[in-house]
């Protein structure tokens, strides 16, 4: 989105707090005063107030899609708190707001029927069961998550849509992530959303190669867990434009069957895209070669080793050369769990060419 573009979504989103504000006070309090005084015949809201009721939608438009950009949002609190305003606002106009209105239209002499009702009351009355039925679908069902990087490839796009099952490991509640229930453990081999243990405020999604009291070595970008060497076979090379001679293997990971992704060598990064990269912000990536001109070589140690300790997990990205996983900054508490990553409901990355990728949408994620 051009930075012009957001400065002005930012500005008016800004706005929509106090204009909304002013809104619901007219609405609430000095709109029925007017109608009841002017009854039976509807009375005009002045300029001021008329351009405020029709500047609103497009000020809460441009709140809707800041929060949608953010790059750091607790949707589940903004959930809790859209439908906490709505249900108070509905509660407190069925409860008290709404007989004074007719109760001050018959002390008039008019018939409260003609008086009509606050537009926020009805609008509140319209979004808090939608906000409600989406904020349990969200906390305790299904999740959707967009994945913002490339460290899960070839699993895993940038751009891909995916749907996480908040179930499988047991119901939390929203925003404090408290566990209520206990379902199935997390397994070995399962593609896992979890806060950032460094900035719980950030969801990451890795595969799960760890569970407590393994001990996992990761050298040359295979896993060695227990002593046990984990099936892992090169089957072919890849390159996408952006990626130029990977290598394509496929490893079997507890009952999981997938692909990764890594470089024999040395990783050499670029700072721009490469010319056949349809994606307009991405670095390009070659592996072994003449390096282009500014390539810098992302170096990965050939060795990791890590216990995991009770009551946590290792995770670590399918793209091995180039994920910020558990290889460097540990481990991930039970506590940070959120779920397991099950489907892709769609596929749209704005700064790819091309537009969705069609064919990604509802596979199943291995």
């Amino acid at each position: 989105m051009p930075p012009i573009l957001m400065q002005v979504i930012l500005v008016l989103s800004w706005l929509a707090l106090p204009v909304g504000l002013l809104c619901i006070l007219d609405d609430w309090f000095l709109r029925p005063r007017r109608q009841i005084a002017a009854s039976p015949q509807p009375v005009p809201d002045s300029p001021l107030m008329s351009l405020a009721y029709h500047v609103l939608p497009i000020l809460i438009g441009a709140a809707v899609i800041r929060l949608l950009v953010a790059e750091q949002l607790d949707f589940s609190a903004v959930l809790v708190a859209i439908s906490a305003v709505t249900g108070v606002i509905w509660a407190v106009d069925a409860g008290v707001l709404h007989r004074r209105r007719r109760a001050k239209a018959k002390a008039a002499g008019k018939d409260p029927a003609t008086i009509p009702e606050p537009g926020t009351v009805d609008y509140a009355r319209s979004f808090f069961p939608v906000a409600l039925a989406v904020l349990l679908l969200r906390a305790f069902i299904f999740e959707p998550f967009r994945i913002p990087s490339d460290s899960m490839m070839p699993t895993l796009l940038d751009g891909d849509f995916i749907l996480v099952n908040k179930f499988s490991y047991g119901l939390r509640l929203p925003v404090t992530n408290t566990k209520i229930l206990h379902g199935g453990g997390p397994k070995r081999g399962d593609v896992v959303v979890f806060r950032y243990p460094l900035d719980p405020s950030e969801n990451y999604i890795k595969r799960l190669v760890g569970l407590p009291g393994d001990h996992v070595t990761v050298r040359d970008d295979r896993l060695i867990i227990n002593d046990q060497v984990i099936p892992f076979k090169i089957m072919d090379a890849y390159t996408d434009g952006c990626y130029i001679n990977m290598q394509l293997a496929v490893e079997h990971l507890g009952v999981h069957t997938h692909h990764a992704l890594l470089c024999p060598v040395p990783l050499q990064v670029t700072p721009y895209p490469l010319p056949g990269c349809r994606r307009s912000d991405a670095r390009g990536y070659v592996c072994g070669g003449t390096p282009p001109p500014g390539a810098i070589p992302l170096v990965e140690p050939e060795v990791v080793t890590k216990v995991v300790p009770p009551g946590e997990y290792l995770m670590v990205g399918d793209n091995r050369d180039n994920s910020d996983d558990g290889r460097v900054w540990g481990f991930v508490p039970d506590a940070n769990m959120v779920g397991k990553a099950t489907y892709i409901w769609f596929n749209w990355d704005p700064q790819r060419a091309g537009g969705p990728m069609w064919r990604r949408i509802g596979m199943k994620i291995q």
